[in-house]
């Protein structure tokens, strides 16, 4: 049971209830942890605008949801590693890579070095060194797309965050958190 309430379309508000509408009308349905986001109908528009501007950057699909597992788990939030288990498979992620992005990596020469940068950022706060920064430009990264990891890594920390704290149920094929050996 969620810890922090979960507006259902019984309970919404009219402004919540146009923002679900919205959201249903364009992935078919509404995740729960937006629905915990809904509380605040300013803090779901402010997700939803960031992760629209997000969207609509040079990183591919598939990079942003490599991202997205490799925060999760590193975050230790269930929900997101099941939302982006099932949304990765979508793009055309593999189990083996999901499997790697989820221990900061990929089998992708390129990926693994966002990945590996993505993580290395939430692992460190922030705290890059030179190096690390040097090692994602080597692999061809411009700065529009450091920028753009950084700005995902931020986008799933606050996602990671609305998941554990809230508890909220899982509306996705559950995934364990610890990795199979």
């Amino acid at each position: 049971m969620s810890r922090i309430n979960v507006v259902t379309n019984d309970n919404a508000n009219p402004e919540q209830a146009a923002l679900f509408e919205a959201i249903n009308g364009k992935i078919g349905m509404v995740p729960n942890f937006l629905r915990v986001l809904a509380n605040s109908p300013v803090a779901l528009e402010a997700f939803l605008g960031l992760h629209r501007i997000a969207s609509e950057g040079v990183l591919d699909e598939q990079t942003r949801e490599r991202i997205a597992l490799t925060v999760a788990q590193e975050n230790g939030c269930q929900y997101c590693v099941s939302a982006h288990t099932a949304i990765g498979r979508k793009a055309g992620l593999d189990n083996a890579e999901i499997a790697a992005n989820r221990t900061g990596t990929s089998q992708d020469e390129k990926a693994a070095a966002a990945v590996s940068f993505a993580h290395t950022v939430v692992e460190h706060k922030g705290q890059v060194s030179a190096a690390e920064l040097l090692a994602i430009r080597n692999a061809g990264y411009s700065e529009a797309e450091i920028v753009e990891i950084i700005t995902h890594v931020g986008m799933n920390v606050l996602t990671n965050f609305i998941g554990t704290i809230s508890q909220v149920e899982i509306d996705f094929p559950a995934v364990e958190l610890k990795l199979a050996a």
